[in-house]
């Protein structure tokens, strides 16, 4: 699976991720507010903890990425 990540062309995954990062841009991004809600301890549903790693995951990709390419 980590060769797949690998194999990700970068033009592809900084937009997707930096998209998801901040949409929807006003009121609020939802990494921002699924954040606090967890900070808070009130991310209990279901939808919201989904809507969490939607937004969550493409970040964590460019980070394992980098990583990934830094260690060799």
């Amino acid at each position: 699976m980590l060769n797949a990540l690998d194999r990700l062309p970068w033009i592809w995954l900084l937009p997707v991720a930096a998209w998801l990062a901040v949409a929807p841009i006003t009121p609020e991004p939802h990494l921002v507010e699924k954040l606090r809600l967890l900070a808070q301890g009130a991310l209990v549903r279901p939808i919201d903890i989904f809507d969490l790693a939607l937004h969550a995951v493409p970040l964590w990709l460019v980070a394992l990425k980098l990583w990934r390419q830094w260690r060799r």
